[in-house]
């Protein structure tokens, strides 16, 4: 049996769609909610350590220029 190309376009599309709504459902799953936020507020964490190290690390410049 041969498939023309529009049928084989009709079954891209339904693959693609079925991934997408895969993906949306497993990225609003309550199992993934709490990887999601300590992810999402590790940023703070990374910015705390940094000012942290930018203290201690400040170097004099030359404003003169």
């Amino acid at each position: 049996m041969m498939m023309d190309y529009g049928t084989l376009r009709g079954l891209i599309a339904l693959l693609i769609l079925a991934l997408f709504i895969v993906i949306v459902v497993w990225s609003y799953s309550k199992k993934r909610k709490s990887a999601f936020d300590d992810v999402a507020n590790s940023i703070f964490e990374e910015d705390t350590e940094i000012k942290h190290n930018d203290k201690n690390n400040k170097q004099e410049t030359n404003n003169n220029v």
